[in-house]
């Protein structure tokens, strides 16, 4: 099992408004709720975390990039393919 970061094993309840179709349409095909709930905020969480990374650190790949780009890679030599 992986192990995931953001989770902390515990549990909180929380209020949480949703369309009373779309609560309906869950039940009628027997989700969970909360399991359906907290998957979707731990993959926003997860995207918008990934987001972040790639912002704060597009200066860093983008020299990166640049400098293969203009060396080639480090041990290009010792590929196989």
């Amino acid at each position: 099992m992986k192990h995931d970061p953001i989770a902390s094993g515990k549990r909180k309840a929380v209020n949480v408004s949703i369309d009373t179709g779309v609560v309906a349409a869950a039940r009628e095909v027997g989700l969970n709720l909360s399991q359906v709930c907290e998957a979707a905020i731990r993959h926003a969480t997860k995207a918008e975390q990934d987001r972040r990374w790639q912002e704060e650190n597009r200066a860093w790949a983008e020299a990166c990039n640049k400098w293969v780009e203009e060396n080639g890679l480090p041990l290009e030599r010792y590929r196989m393919f």
